[in-house]
């Protein structure tokens, strides 16, 4: 879980990075930040829907795993479970493309 987290980290970081390549691009005069505000809002969240299944899939997991070992005969219910967890990465992941225009 802590992996998530630093990757979850480095997201936003690049987003920032970009951000701060697009608004050199730019020139002052006009005033277009929303290319860098699309940049900023695609890592934020990515980064937070990213630590959040991380989250997610930790919690889920660790019943899952628990779960088995009583009724190992549920087992496609628990992963059901620890990949409902997984999604919200994923539509973090599509809402980020979305902003970025990719």
């Amino acid at each position: 879980m802590r992996i998530v987290g630093i990757l979850a980290a480095l997201a936003i970081l690049a987003a920032f990075v970009m951000a701060q390549h697009e608004a050199a691009q730019v020139p002052v005069i006009t005033g277009d930040v929303t290319k860098a505000g699309r940049y900023i809002g695609a890592g934020i969240a990515v980064g937070c829907a990213a630590g959040g299944a991380g989250a997610g899939v930790g919690i889920a997991g660790a019943a899952a795993i628990s779960g088995m070992i009583e009724k190992p005969e549920r087992l496609v219910w628990y992963l059901i479970f620890v990949a409902l967890a997984e999604a919200c990465a994923i539509y973090g992941l599509l809402v980020g493309l979305m902003l970025t225009g990719g």
